[in-house]
Protein backbone atom coordinates (compact mmCIF):
# COMPACT_ATOMS: atom_id res chain seq x y z
CA UNK A 1 0.00 0.00 0.00
CA UNK A 2 1.35 3.63 -0.74
CA UNK A 3 0.57 6.96 0.77
CA UNK A 4 0.81 10.37 -0.12
CA UNK A 5 4.26 11.99 0.44
CA UNK A 6 2.65 14.69 3.36
CA UNK A 7 1.32 11.37 4.45
CA UNK A 8 4.86 9.74 4.97
CA UNK A 9 6.40 12.63 6.68
CA UNK A 10 3.88 12.80 9.49
CA UNK A 11 4.97 9.15 10.03
CA UNK A 12 8.54 9.84 9.59
CA UNK A 13 7.47 12.99 12.16
CA UNK A 14 6.27 11.18 14.94
CA UNK A 15 9.55 8.93 15.14
CA UNK A 16 11.49 12.05 15.30
CA UNK A 17 12.98 13.13 11.74
CA UNK A 18 13.53 16.38 10.74
CA UNK A 19 10.77 17.86 8.15
CA UNK A 20 9.54 20.81 7.42
CA UNK A 21 6.25 22.76 8.10
CA UNK A 22 3.65 22.16 5.83
CA UNK A 23 0.15 21.80 5.32
CA UNK A 24 -2.35 19.18 3.44
CA UNK A 25 -5.08 20.61 0.98
CA UNK A 26 -8.02 18.13 0.12
CA UNK A 27 -10.39 21.05 -1.46
CA UNK A 28 -9.93 24.05 -3.26
CA UNK A 29 -11.77 26.33 -0.05
CA UNK A 30 -8.58 25.19 2.09
CA UNK A 31 -5.80 26.32 -0.08
CA UNK A 32 -5.87 30.29 1.27
CA UNK A 33 -5.61 29.42 4.88
CA UNK A 34 -3.31 26.57 4.00
CA UNK A 35 -0.79 28.94 2.93
CA UNK A 36 -1.53 31.92 5.18
CA UNK A 37 -0.71 29.03 8.09
CA UNK A 38 2.79 29.28 6.82
CA UNK A 39 5.48 31.90 8.31
CA UNK A 40 6.74 32.23 4.24
CA UNK A 41 8.77 33.97 2.49
CA UNK A 42 9.13 30.79 0.83
CA UNK A 43 6.02 28.26 -0.13
CA UNK A 44 6.37 25.08 -1.94
CA UNK A 45 2.77 23.52 -3.66
CA UNK A 46 3.74 19.92 -4.33
CA UNK A 47 0.96 17.75 -6.04
CA UNK A 48 0.35 14.42 -4.02
CA UNK A 49 -0.40 11.69 -6.38
CA UNK A 50 1.00 8.11 -6.32
CA UNK A 51 3.51 8.75 -8.67
CA UNK A 52 7.30 10.17 -9.35
CA UNK A 53 8.19 12.81 -11.25
CA UNK A 54 5.73 15.13 -10.34
CA UNK A 55 8.56 18.53 -10.81
CA UNK A 56 8.69 17.54 -14.56
CA UNK A 57 4.91 16.50 -15.23
CA UNK A 58 2.94 18.50 -16.99
CA UNK A 59 -0.46 19.38 -16.34
CA UNK A 60 -3.34 18.05 -19.46
CA UNK A 61 -5.23 21.27 -19.24
CA UNK A 62 -2.86 23.63 -19.08
CA UNK A 63 -0.33 25.41 -21.71
CA UNK A 64 2.58 23.28 -22.40
CA UNK A 65 4.95 25.67 -21.20
CA UNK A 66 3.25 25.63 -17.60
CA UNK A 67 4.87 24.65 -14.44
CA UNK A 68 4.87 21.17 -13.44
CA UNK A 69 3.28 19.92 -10.29
CA UNK A 70 5.70 21.11 -7.82
CA UNK A 71 5.98 24.41 -7.51
CA UNK A 72 8.26 27.02 -5.27
CA UNK A 73 6.72 30.18 -4.96
CA UNK A 74 7.93 33.64 -3.29
CA UNK A 75 4.67 35.13 -2.32
CA UNK A 76 1.27 33.69 -0.63
CA UNK A 77 -0.17 35.61 -3.62
CA UNK A 78 1.54 33.53 -6.13
CA UNK A 79 1.45 30.04 -3.60
CA UNK A 80 -2.22 31.02 -4.01
CA UNK A 81 -2.57 30.93 -7.61
CA UNK A 82 -0.37 28.03 -8.40
CA UNK A 83 -2.18 25.95 -5.68
CA UNK A 84 -5.65 26.98 -7.46
CA UNK A 85 -4.07 26.31 -10.71
CA UNK A 86 -2.91 22.86 -9.85
CA UNK A 87 -5.60 21.93 -7.77
CA UNK A 88 -8.04 19.04 -9.37
CA UNK A 89 -6.54 19.49 -12.98
CA UNK A 90 -4.36 16.26 -14.56
CA UNK A 91 -1.19 15.69 -13.95
CA UNK A 92 1.15 13.62 -16.54
CA UNK A 93 4.60 12.12 -15.47
CA UNK A 94 6.29 9.34 -16.66
CA UNK A 95 4.79 7.24 -14.03
CA UNK A 96 1.84 7.99 -14.39
CA UNK A 97 1.47 7.00 -18.53
CA UNK A 98 -0.53 9.34 -21.22
CA UNK A 99 -3.73 9.07 -18.59
CA UNK A 100 -1.97 10.94 -15.82
CA UNK A 101 -4.13 11.65 -12.38
CA UNK A 102 -5.78 13.81 -11.20
CA UNK A 103 -4.67 16.13 -8.34
CA UNK A 104 -7.02 15.87 -5.77
CA UNK A 105 -4.73 16.66 -3.06
CA UNK A 106 -1.60 19.33 -2.24
CA UNK A 107 0.59 19.47 0.10
CA UNK A 108 2.14 23.37 0.85
CA UNK A 109 5.20 23.55 2.64
CA UNK A 110 7.86 26.12 4.15
CA UNK A 111 10.60 26.43 1.61
CA UNK A 112 14.13 25.95 2.16
CA UNK A 113 17.59 26.93 1.89
CA UNK A 114 19.44 23.87 -0.05
CA UNK A 115 23.08 23.44 -0.15
CA UNK A 116 23.25 19.44 -0.82
CA UNK A 117 21.19 17.19 -2.37
CA UNK A 118 21.53 13.63 -1.45
CA UNK A 119 19.76 10.05 -1.98
CA UNK A 120 18.68 7.70 0.31
CA UNK A 121 16.37 4.84 0.99
CA UNK A 122 15.97 1.40 2.94
CA UNK A 123 14.41 -1.76 1.27
CA UNK A 124 15.38 -5.41 1.63
CA UNK A 125 18.05 -6.25 0.11
CA UNK A 126 17.18 -10.23 -1.20
CA UNK A 127 20.71 -10.97 -2.24
CA UNK A 128 21.46 -11.03 1.48
CA UNK A 129 18.18 -11.36 3.14
CA UNK A 130 18.23 -8.26 5.00
CA UNK A 131 16.51 -4.61 4.73
CA UNK A 132 19.50 -2.45 3.95
CA UNK A 133 20.42 1.35 3.22
CA UNK A 134 20.69 2.45 -0.18
CA UNK A 135 22.77 5.92 -0.36
CA UNK A 136 24.10 8.43 -2.73
CA UNK A 137 25.54 11.97 -2.67
CA UNK A 138 23.43 12.07 -6.20
CA UNK A 139 20.28 13.05 -4.77
CA UNK A 140 17.24 14.94 -6.49
CA UNK A 141 17.94 12.55 -9.59
CA UNK A 142 16.70 9.57 -10.82
CA UNK A 143 18.26 6.76 -8.88
CA UNK A 144 18.06 4.34 -12.06
CA UNK A 145 19.60 6.64 -14.21
CA UNK A 146 22.59 7.34 -11.48
CA UNK A 147 22.52 3.02 -10.37
CA UNK A 148 23.16 3.57 -14.68
CA UNK A 149 25.79 5.73 -15.25
CA UNK A 150 27.95 6.12 -12.59
CA UNK A 151 27.01 3.00 -10.47
CA UNK A 152 30.36 3.99 -8.17
CA UNK A 153 28.24 6.73 -6.87
CA UNK A 154 25.77 4.32 -5.19
CA UNK A 155 26.53 2.93 -1.38
CA UNK A 156 24.20 -0.11 -0.32
CA UNK A 157 24.56 -0.82 3.75
CA UNK A 158 22.98 -4.41 4.97
CA UNK A 159 21.65 -4.15 8.57
CA UNK A 160 21.69 -6.74 10.61
CA UNK A 161 18.38 -6.69 11.92
CA UNK A 162 19.54 -8.48 15.44
CA UNK A 163 21.43 -4.99 16.49
CA UNK A 164 19.34 -2.37 14.13
CA UNK A 165 21.42 0.50 12.48
CA UNK A 166 24.93 0.26 14.73
CA UNK A 167 27.24 3.46 15.11
CA UNK A 168 29.42 2.05 12.47
CA UNK A 169 27.12 1.72 10.25
CA UNK A 170 25.88 5.57 10.64
CA UNK A 171 29.50 6.09 10.09
CA UNK A 172 29.58 4.37 6.96
CA UNK A 173 26.39 5.74 5.51
CA UNK A 174 27.84 9.31 6.91
CA UNK A 175 30.59 8.75 4.55
CA UNK A 176 29.07 7.50 2.04
CA UNK A 177 27.16 10.68 2.14
CA UNK A 178 29.96 13.22 2.99
CA UNK A 179 28.46 14.81 5.76
CA UNK A 180 30.51 16.54 8.13
CA UNK A 181 30.00 18.89 11.27
CA UNK A 182 26.06 19.21 12.43
CA UNK A 183 24.77 17.38 8.82
CA UNK A 184 26.89 14.31 9.93
CA UNK A 185 25.59 14.06 14.09
CA UNK A 186 22.18 14.87 12.29
CA UNK A 187 22.97 11.97 9.88
CA UNK A 188 24.13 9.56 13.26
CA UNK A 189 20.69 10.10 14.78
CA UNK A 190 18.81 9.89 11.65
CA UNK A 191 19.46 6.69 10.33
CA UNK A 192 18.64 5.10 13.41
CA UNK A 193 15.44 6.54 13.19
CA UNK A 194 14.66 5.64 9.58
CA UNK A 195 15.15 2.22 10.28
CA UNK A 196 13.68 1.96 13.28
CA UNK A 197 10.21 3.35 11.02
CA UNK A 198 10.55 0.72 8.20
CA UNK A 199 10.53 -1.69 10.26
CA UNK A 200 8.43 -1.39 13.00
CA UNK A 201 5.82 -0.36 10.44
CA UNK A 202 6.26 -2.86 8.10
CA UNK A 203 7.45 -0.51 5.17
CA UNK A 204 8.22 -2.46 1.84
CA UNK A 205 10.12 1.00 0.90
CA UNK A 206 11.01 4.13 2.57
CA UNK A 207 12.98 6.71 -0.09
CA UNK A 208 13.78 9.89 1.15
CA UNK A 209 14.38 12.06 -2.81
CA UNK A 210 16.13 14.32 -1.93
CA UNK A 211 17.47 13.90 1.48
CA UNK A 212 19.03 17.59 2.02
CA UNK A 213 22.19 19.77 3.73
CA UNK A 214 20.42 23.24 4.21
CA UNK A 215 22.86 26.15 4.26
CA UNK A 216 22.58 26.36 8.43
CA UNK A 217 24.43 22.54 7.75
CA UNK A 218 21.23 21.00 8.84
CA UNK A 219 19.50 17.45 7.67
CA UNK A 220 15.97 17.48 6.29
CA UNK A 221 13.69 15.11 4.56
CA UNK A 222 12.54 17.12 1.89
CA UNK A 223 10.74 14.55 -0.02
CA UNK A 224 9.44 11.22 1.07
CA UNK A 225 7.86 8.09 -0.60
CA UNK A 226 6.57 4.97 1.79
CA UNK A 227 4.98 2.20 0.71
CA UNK A 228 3.85 -0.34 3.15
CA UNK A 229 3.82 -4.88 2.97
CA UNK A 230 -0.25 -5.00 2.31
CA UNK A 231 0.07 -8.71 4.37
CA UNK A 232 0.87 -6.44 7.47
CA UNK A 233 -1.18 -4.12 7.67
CA UNK A 234 -4.05 -5.78 10.25
CA UNK A 235 -1.29 -4.76 12.77
CA UNK A 236 -1.39 -1.02 11.94
CA UNK A 237 -4.88 0.29 11.73
CA UNK A 238 -3.49 3.74 11.82
CA UNK A 239 -1.73 2.92 8.33
CA UNK A 240 -4.56 1.43 7.04
CA UNK A 241 -6.41 5.00 7.61
CA UNK A 242 -4.08 6.49 5.60
CA UNK A 243 -5.17 4.60 2.57
CA UNK A 244 -6.57 7.02 -0.51
CA UNK A 245 -8.01 4.50 -3.02
CA UNK A 246 -8.38 7.01 -5.45
CA UNK A 247 -5.38 6.60 -6.44
CA UNK A 248 -6.38 2.85 -7.10
CA UNK A 249 -7.56 0.97 -9.71
CA UNK A 250 -10.90 0.38 -9.10
CA UNK A 251 -10.36 -3.29 -10.66
CA UNK A 252 -7.07 -3.75 -7.49
CA UNK A 253 -9.87 -2.46 -5.26
CA UNK A 254 -12.35 -4.67 -5.62
CA UNK A 255 -9.75 -7.67 -5.95
CA UNK A 256 -8.58 -7.07 -2.64
CA UNK A 257 -12.64 -7.38 -1.07
CA UNK A 258 -11.80 -11.49 -2.47
CA UNK A 259 -8.22 -11.62 -1.25
CA UNK A 260 -7.26 -11.86 -4.75
CA UNK A 261 -3.83 -10.82 -6.46
CA UNK A 262 -4.27 -8.40 -9.14
CA UNK A 263 -2.64 -5.93 -10.90
CA UNK A 264 -3.46 -4.09 -13.70
CA UNK A 265 -1.43 -3.93 -17.04
CA UNK A 266 -1.93 -2.40 -20.27
CA UNK A 267 -3.20 -5.42 -22.90
CA UNK A 268 -6.07 -6.81 -23.85
CA UNK A 269 -5.97 -10.36 -23.13
CA UNK A 270 -7.48 -11.27 -19.58
CA UNK A 271 -5.50 -14.00 -17.73
CA UNK A 272 -7.08 -15.76 -14.20
CA UNK A 273 -4.54 -18.31 -13.52
CA UNK A 274 -3.60 -20.15 -9.89
CA UNK A 275 -0.54 -19.29 -8.91
CA UNK A 276 1.92 -16.38 -9.01
CA UNK A 277 4.91 -18.29 -11.15
CA UNK A 278 2.11 -19.66 -13.41
CA UNK A 279 0.79 -16.52 -13.62
CA UNK A 280 4.02 -15.05 -14.65
CA UNK A 281 4.65 -17.53 -17.31
CA UNK A 282 1.20 -17.30 -18.92
CA UNK A 283 1.58 -13.51 -19.34
CA UNK A 284 5.10 -14.12 -20.63
CA UNK A 285 3.96 -16.85 -23.18
CA UNK A 286 1.12 -14.50 -23.95
CA UNK A 287 3.50 -11.76 -25.01
CA UNK A 288 6.05 -14.67 -26.98
CA UNK A 289 2.86 -15.30 -29.27
CA UNK A 290 2.83 -11.42 -30.17
CA UNK A 291 -0.16 -10.13 -27.68
CA UNK A 292 0.02 -8.53 -23.93
CA UNK A 293 -1.39 -9.26 -21.13
CA UNK A 294 -4.65 -7.07 -19.77
CA UNK A 295 -3.49 -8.09 -16.18
CA UNK A 296 -1.82 -10.20 -13.58
CA UNK A 297 -4.28 -12.42 -11.47
CA UNK A 298 -3.69 -15.44 -9.04
CA UNK A 299 -6.48 -16.81 -7.68
CA UNK A 300 -4.59 -18.28 -5.09
CA UNK A 301 -4.54 -22.23 -4.29
CA UNK A 302 -7.80 -22.83 -2.43
CA UNK A 303 -9.85 -20.52 -4.07
CA UNK A 304 -13.57 -20.89 -3.91
CA UNK A 305 -16.57 -20.86 -6.82
CA UNK A 306 -17.33 -17.25 -5.42
CA UNK A 307 -13.68 -16.33 -5.52
CA UNK A 308 -13.10 -17.63 -9.15
CA UNK A 309 -16.65 -15.58 -10.00
CA UNK A 310 -15.54 -12.86 -8.42
CA UNK A 311 -12.17 -12.63 -10.49
CA UNK A 312 -13.88 -13.62 -13.66
CA UNK A 313 -15.98 -10.37 -13.47
CA UNK A 314 -13.06 -8.34 -12.91
CA UNK A 315 -11.73 -9.50 -15.74
CA UNK A 316 -14.59 -9.18 -17.91
CA UNK A 317 -15.14 -5.06 -16.61
CA UNK A 318 -12.14 -4.14 -18.13
CA UNK A 319 -13.03 -2.52 -21.38
CA UNK A 320 -9.86 -3.36 -22.83
CA UNK A 321 -9.85 -7.16 -22.63
CA UNK A 322 -10.54 -8.41 -25.94
CA UNK A 323 -10.11 -12.21 -25.25
CA UNK A 324 -9.45 -14.08 -22.34
CA UNK A 325 -7.05 -17.09 -21.03
CA UNK A 326 -7.88 -19.38 -17.83
CA UNK A 327 -5.12 -21.05 -17.13
CA UNK A 328 -5.42 -23.58 -13.97
CA UNK A 329 -3.34 -26.15 -12.39
CA UNK A 330 -5.28 -28.15 -10.14
CA UNK A 331 -3.08 -28.90 -7.15
CA UNK A 332 -4.91 -27.87 -4.00
CA UNK A 333 -7.49 -25.69 -6.23
CA UNK A 334 -9.59 -28.24 -8.16
CA UNK A 335 -10.52 -28.09 -11.66
CA UNK A 336 -14.43 -28.44 -10.93
CA UNK A 337 -14.67 -25.72 -8.80
CA UNK A 338 -12.77 -23.30 -11.22
CA UNK A 339 -15.23 -24.69 -14.55
CA UNK A 340 -18.65 -23.73 -11.77
CA UNK A 341 -16.94 -20.40 -11.31
CA UNK A 342 -16.48 -19.56 -14.44
CA UNK A 343 -19.55 -20.75 -15.44
CA UNK A 344 -21.84 -18.68 -12.84
CA UNK A 345 -19.73 -15.58 -13.51
CA UNK A 346 -20.59 -15.76 -17.83
CA UNK A 347 -24.28 -16.30 -17.00
CA UNK A 348 -24.43 -13.51 -14.57
CA UNK A 349 -22.16 -10.68 -16.72
CA UNK A 350 -22.26 -12.92 -20.11
CA UNK A 351 -19.59 -13.75 -22.63
CA UNK A 352 -18.59 -11.14 -25.10
CA UNK A 353 -15.23 -11.92 -26.24
CA UNK A 354 -13.16 -15.55 -27.12
CA UNK A 355 -12.57 -17.38 -24.01
CA UNK A 356 -9.96 -19.91 -23.91
CA UNK A 357 -9.30 -22.63 -20.58
CA UNK A 358 -6.58 -24.80 -20.01
CA UNK A 359 -7.40 -27.42 -17.03
CA UNK A 360 -4.77 -29.71 -15.41
CA UNK A 361 -4.68 -31.57 -12.22
CA UNK A 362 -7.15 -32.17 -9.31
CA UNK A 363 -10.34 -33.23 -11.27
CA UNK A 364 -9.49 -32.12 -14.78
CA UNK A 365 -11.62 -34.61 -15.73
CA UNK A 366 -14.99 -33.69 -14.16
CA UNK A 367 -14.02 -29.86 -14.68
CA UNK A 368 -14.01 -30.08 -18.46
CA UNK A 369 -16.99 -31.84 -18.43
CA UNK A 370 -18.56 -29.25 -17.11
CA UNK A 371 -17.30 -26.60 -19.49
CA UNK A 372 -18.20 -29.07 -22.36
CA UNK A 373 -22.22 -29.51 -20.97
CA UNK A 374 -22.20 -26.12 -19.66
CA UNK A 375 -23.56 -24.72 -23.83
CA UNK A 376 -21.07 -21.73 -23.16
CA UNK A 377 -18.53 -20.55 -26.47
CA UNK A 378 -15.38 -21.99 -25.22
CA UNK A 379 -12.22 -22.77 -26.65
CA UNK A 380 -10.30 -25.84 -25.18
CA UNK A 381 -6.50 -25.56 -24.64
CA UNK A 382 -4.34 -28.69 -24.08
CA UNK A 383 -1.52 -27.05 -22.33
CA UNK A 384 -0.33 -23.61 -21.97
CA UNK A 385 1.59 -23.13 -25.18
CA UNK A 386 -2.16 -24.71 -26.95
CA UNK A 387 -3.92 -22.58 -24.83
CA UNK A 388 -1.65 -19.12 -25.37
CA UNK A 389 -1.48 -19.36 -29.33
CA UNK A 390 -5.62 -19.87 -29.61
CA UNK A 391 -6.46 -17.02 -27.64
CA UNK A 392 -3.97 -14.58 -29.57
CA UNK A 393 -5.18 -15.79 -32.49
CA UNK A 394 -8.92 -15.50 -31.56
CA UNK A 395 -8.62 -12.05 -30.53
CA UNK A 396 -6.79 -11.14 -33.66
CA UNK A 397 -9.59 -12.58 -35.86
CA UNK A 398 -12.32 -11.07 -33.28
Amino acid sequence: MNIHEYQAKQVLKGYGAPVAQGVPVTSADQIDAAVKALPGPVWVVKSQIHAGGRGKGKFKELPADAKGGVRVSFSAEDAIKNAKEMFANTLVTKQTGPAGKQVNRLYIEDGADIARELYLSILIDRTVGRPAFVVSTEGGMDIEAVAHDTPEKIVTVAINPETGVTEANAELLCRALQLEGEARADGMKLFPILYKAFTEKDMSLLEVNPLIVMKDGRLRVLDAKVSFDNNSLFRHPDIVELRDTTEEDAKEIEASKYDLSYVALDGNIGCMVNGAGLAMSTMDIIKLYGAEPANFLDVGGGASKEKVTAAFKIITADPQVKGILVNIFGGIMRCDTIAEGVIAAVKEVGLTVPLVVRLEGTNVDLGKKIINESGLNVISANDLDDAAQKIVAAVKAA
